[in-house]
């Protein structure tokens, strides 16, 4: 969590400092927001943490904030913090994503468990994400031929098959399937049936 910063959003200065200074001593680092428009301006891809946003904040609401995040791909967590909360809009906030909704004033112990987990959810997703490209650059490394052999092989044909269906020779796509597995770093066949799934999904 050593890159994980709580992004906090408010418009009320004296909770903005307050909050910073609690996630501070914590042993967490923070960056407070006036405005759900001024973190929106200010907002880098690269930041790896959790939102904390108000409510009711004059021009963009912490709905609003929460709603536009979504609507960019924005996956960093988000935590509503209000004092006008109500069963609807709690259920409005955790319908869109929200990782929880808090009321003020809100337990020091429940704030701070609530951000470790948010802060845990952004690290998965960020390993899943970083995962993902990682796949999708292999595979974009493969040749047309290279990838056939790698579906065929991760839907269970045997080589003499794959010769058939591609009209070449067995040695043929030995080459291939050697190639395929080399630029994949494929070890194994188990390797091959889940390059073969990244494939089928799309990923590359």
């Amino acid at each position: 969590m050593s890159d994980a910063t709580v992004f906090v959003v408010d418009d009320d200065a004296a909770i903005r400092d307050a909050l910073s200074l609690l996630i501070s001593l914590r042993g967490l680092r923070a960056q407070v927001f006036a405005s759900a428009e001024h973190f929106l301006e200010t907002y880098r891809s690269e930041w790896r943490g959790c939102l904390l946003a108000d409510l009711q904040m004059p021009g963009m609401s912490g709905l609003e904030l929460q709603a536009e995040l979504k609507a960019r791909g924005i996956l960093l967590p988000v935590i509503v913090l209000t004092a006008h909360g109500d069963v609807a809009t709690a259920r409005a906030a955790l319908k869109n994503g929200a990782v929880d909704f808090l009321e003020k004033p809100v337990d020091d112990a429940v704030l701070m468990d609530v951000l470790g987990n948010a802060i845990r959810i952004d690290a998965e997703q960020h390993t899943v994400t970083h995962a993902r490209a990682a796949a999708a650059e292999r595979l974009g490394r493969l040749t047309p031929r290279e990838r056939d052999v790698l579906r065929l092989l991760a839907q269970g044909c045997q080589l003499r098959e794959i010769a058939q269906q591609l009209e070449i020779s067995p040695r043929t796509v030995e080459v291939y399937k050697a190639r395929m597995m080399e630029k994949l770093g494929c070890r194994t066949l188990a390797d091959v049936v889940r390059a073969g799934s990244e494939l089928a999904a799309g990923r590359a």
